[in-house]
């Protein structure tokens, strides 16, 4: 049979790796200049791609604008191949909206530099999520190519389709040994056959389901072959049984699927790292930076651009280009290394600073805009309290929030009148700091001062806060609704009561179903003895629990809010030779705050950490007291249901050990010691340590509990009971060999120290808590986890307040009702986004199905007269007119893990 060969020029372009950004973007000045001046100049070098990411054109064009002609024209020619991306994300660890996003973006910038290639192109990725097939198709994409996350165990060849875990479906080819086997081609006769024989037809063309063999030829950073259409001449004549060309993925695939082979499947989320590092523990790496990302993806999502929606509706401008900026700095930090962390430490100051900028850009929009909203409301209040709930539902959350408050007693009334409860968690007096901002613009006004000012964390109990939509609080100093922190022995509210054991763990007593579940919110500290890339246990490990710590306990509370303050001195290894000695000489500072809030179905938990220890892990534990084989968390737009421990796939891992003669059960830490010594065919063995978006659940179908993970989002469930969430995780090197968890080489550059990568200093991780009864649809975690990450928004304006603290701005007098909705749901689908169309005057609202294999619709109510409603695609571009009445839609009904995006005007 003769075989075509798919030469496929490329380079993969990490814009930061061992090496900062602004290295990088030096270089493809350079490199990219080539590839112009190369494409330019000889006709047979027929195309080159630039690593699918339009974002490495815009770093090229900001240095070098005079090429953007000569770049539309190659495109426009498809010699330089460009897109969809806007950078090569991560799946596991990034949100549904950044990848949508992502994707968005670079098609939207390819387009306007001559167009994009039409293939999800994952050449590095660590790891496929269950749900990209949908979100490709739903961009008109109907194929992907990538490298890993599949195995020969699953598939014989390496074209085949990808069911996603709603049903989609993509045809796929897998790069078998990845995206660099055909990067260096020795020009030298006896070398070249050696190299063509074996590592184009025999390893890139081995499994492959036609004559068609995918073989890129580029590497990291790699600079233009120049001579390849020579070399590829030369090939053809020696070697006449097979045809070898110049190609594109898109070729390639075009011509795969001429032959209309059978193609096998594969289905779901694919993370099997038989045959390529998926590096499953990477959700943890650099956990203070993956805090920074959870916090703000949701920030984002469920609060920056909902209201900014809601400010648009009511008037004042939408801030597109700002959004913009946001989203490319988070895209920017989403690349698969940059939010792996598996980066040096200077370039994670990078990925550090982009967070910084995008947070800053991202509160400030939600500050200016939601003063603009309350300032709009007609109020003669002293202080006004604008609570905006970016959730299209109806809310009568208890809040905690940061605010400037009057010293001495006042109560706080709704908009009805009515005294609303609210209790000083803390205060600083900042009075003389406070007045001395104060800018008066019109000397002549007169306006209420107070005679102190406190900055303070308050507690308070919201009523009928509108959905999607605000309602402000006003500030009465004649009267007095304070609720007083006072001793006491439990926490308690209407779904739970809880009692810190003499352990240090906590008693939650489940009011709804009569459970009581001992043991919960453990502290457990162990080793780290891997890498920026892997967690690896230590081969002699010390694991130290709070239940073995002396620990001091403070409680109070009140009917509204009450809180539990539990403090550890932890006492732990000072490294990894101590742990080994089994010698604890560190102290390190823990404070767990658990807090009740009335009326919540989640409990919170706070740990606050003082780290002088070196790589190590600390972990929460939470005893679900119930026996289940499998887990169920969140994956982008639905849920996934993922065994506890991959029998089939540690079965196999067994097999292809040298000292797997007498397979044990189950895989303990000696045994995976004993292999990685061995070494194995496996490059990592099938471990459960697994991400999620939102939460983590254990059922056995009667009851259950979750957590809401709010920093890092990596779990591991032990025994079949028990949910171990990471909170951190420590280590020294970028690289390191041969460890259990990763045999053989070093990932990544083993001489690179990380010395940030330890995280000695102060930081804080949040969580929920909450049980249920019956299985895992009754919980409603999906809709619960929603709202538990979307705060209510509440803006304190008094003109006292007006000056340097937040800008000196004209006051204005309010017209405004206290009271607006933009729309509601019936809240069955979870809300995704709310956001201006990209370009048109409606709305956008994306919409999924969080339930387990059952489907769901909904119904939307809007509070202004509707004139078109659209279901579109990913592109907003319009695919179905949606019936309106009375200025409702219903939604039509979804399986599981499917997504809808309405446009709405």
């Amino acid at each position: 049979m003769k075989r075509k060969i798919h030469i496929v020029p490329h380079s993969h372009w990490d814009r930061e790796w061992y090496f900062t950004t602004s290295r990088s973007k030096v270089y493809l000045m350079k490199d990219l200049k080539d590839v112009l001046d190369t494409l330019e100049q000889n006709d047979d070098f027929k195309y080159f791609m630039v690593d699918a990411q339009g974002s490495l054109l815009d770093d090229y064009l900001k240095w070098m604008p005079q090429d953007k002609e000569r770049i539309i024209k190659l495109v426009k020619s498809k010699k330089l191949v460009i897109g969809p991306w806007y950078t090569q994300t991560d799946q596991l660890v990034i949100s549904a909206e950044s990848i949508v996003r992502n994707m968005y973006y670079g098609m939207k910038r390819c387009e306007s530099l001559g167009g994009y290639m039409n293939v999800g192109y994952v050449p590095d990725s660590f790891g496929q999520a269950g749900n990209m097939p949908q979100i490709y198709r739903e961009f008109g994409i109907e194929d992907t190519l990538f490298w890993r996350g599949v195995s020969d165990d699953m598939v014989e060849h390496t074209d085949y389709n990808w069911r996603g875990d709603d049903g989609s479906v993509v045809f796929t080819t897998q790069i078998p040994f990845g995206y660099y086997i055909g990067g260096n081609i020795p020009e030298e006769e006896t070398a070249s056959e050696v190299f063509w024989q074996k590592e184009c037809l025999e390893k890139a063309g081995g499994r492959s389901a036609t004559r068609h063999i995918y073989f890129p030829n580029g590497f990291d950073q790699a600079p233009i072959r120049t001579n390849l259409p020579q070399l590829v001449k030369e090939r053809n004549e020696k070697d006449p049984d097979n045809e070898y060309v110049i190609s594109c993925v898109e070729d390639y695939i075009k011509d795969v699927k001429s032959e209309h082979p059978k193609l096998e499947e594969v289905s779901g989320e694919l993370v099997i790292a038989k045959h390529m590092r998926i590096h499953k523990s990477i959700f943890s790496s650099r956990s203070d930076l993956k805090v920074l990302n959870t916090r703000i993806q949701n920030y984002v999502t469920n609060v920056m651009e909902p209201l900014l929606t809601l400010s648009y509706e009511l008037g004042n401008d939408y801030p597109t280009e700002a959004i913009g900026e946001i989203w490319k700095l988070l895209f920017e930090n989403a690349a698969h290394d940059s939010i792996g962390s598996c980066i040096s430490d200077t370039a994670n100051e990078d990925v550090y600073m982009r967070y910084k900028q995008a947070r800053d850009i991202a509160t400030n929009l939600v500050e200016l805009h939601s003063r603009l909203i309350a300032t709009s409301i007609a109020s003669k209040a002293p202080m006004t309290f604008t609570l905006i709930n970016t959730l299209p539902q109806e809310r009568q959350d208890t809040t905690v929030f940061k605010t400037y408050i009057p010293g001495g007693t006042f109560a706080i009334l709704d908009d009805k009148g009515n005294e609303i409860d609210y209790t000083i968690i803390e205060s600083w007096d900042l009075t003389d700091y406070v007045l001395s901002q104060t800018i008066k613009l019109d000397p002549s006004r007169s306006f209420y001062i107070p005679a102190q000012v406190l900055e303070a964390t308050i507690a308070m109990k919201t009523s009928d806060v509108p959905a999607m939509g605000y309602v402000q609080y006003e500030l009465d100093t004649k009267k007095d609704s304070a609720l007083v922190l006072s001793p006491a022995s439990t926490l308690e509210n209407e779904y739970y009561s809880i009692l810190v054991a003499e352990n240090g763990s906590l008693t939650i007593v489940d009011k709804i179903n009569g459970f009581t579940y001992e043991n919960q919110g453990i502290l457990c500290e162990n080793g780290d003895d891997g890498d920026s890339f892997n967690y690896s246990p230590p081969r002699k490990d010390l694991e130290i629990s709070s239940i073995n710590t002396p620990h001091q306990v403070t409680v109070t509370g009140n009917d509204l809010y009450s809180q539990a303050v539990i403090h550890f001195d932890m006492v732990v290894p000072k490294d990894l030779e101590e742990r080994a000695k089994g010698v604890t000489s560190v102290t390190m500072p823990v404070t767990l705050t658990v807090a009740l809030r009335k009326g919540a179905k989640v409990i919170d938990f706070h740990v606050h950490v003082d780290n002088h220890g070196l790589s190590h892990r600390l972990c929460i534990l939470f005893d679900a007291h119930l026996t289940s084989k499998f887990n169920f968390a969140d994956e982008q737009f639905g849920s996934i249901k993922r065994p506890n421990y991959y029998e089939k796939e540690m079965a196999l891992y067994q097999a292809g050990t040298a000292s797997a003669n007498n397979v044990p059960e189950k895989t303990g830490i000696q045994e995976l010691a004993n292999w990685a010594n061995d070494q194995t065919t496996w490059q990592e063995p099938p471990i459960a340590i697994e991400p999620t978006q939102s939460y983590v659940s254990l059922t056995d179908d009667n009851r259950g509990i979750a957590v809401i993970p709010q920093g890092v989002r990596e779990y591991e469930i032990l025994d079949d009971h028990i949910i171990r969430l990471t909170l951190f995780r420590t280590y020294g090197f970028m690289g390191k060999e041969n460890l259990i968890y990763r045999p053989g080489r070093a990932s990544g550059e083993r001489i690179i120290e990380t010395p940030a990568a330890q995280l000695l200093k102060e930081m804080d991780f949040s969580l929920g808590f909450t049980t249920y009864c019956g299985d895992i649809n009754d919980s409603n975690i999906d809709l619960l986890a929603k709202a538990y990450n979307t705060g209510i928004e509440v803006y304190t304006y008094a003109e006292f307040l007006n000056g340097r603290l937040i800008f000196s701005q004209r006051e204005i007098e309010g017209t405004k009702d206290n009271r607006f909705s933009l729309f509601t749901t019936d809240n069955q689908l979870v809300v995704s986004a709310i956001k201006k169309a990209e370009d048109e005057d409606g709305l956008i609202l994306r919409l999924y199905n969080g339930k387990n294999q059952k489907s769901v619709s909904d119904t939307l109510h809007f509070n202004f007269d509707i004139k078109e409603a659209y279901y579109t695609n990913l592109k907003e571009e319009k695919q179905e007119s949606i019936p309106i009445s009375n200025n409702t839609i219903k939604v039509k009904e979804l399986s599981h893990c499917k997504f809808v995006t309405i446009y709405v005007k």
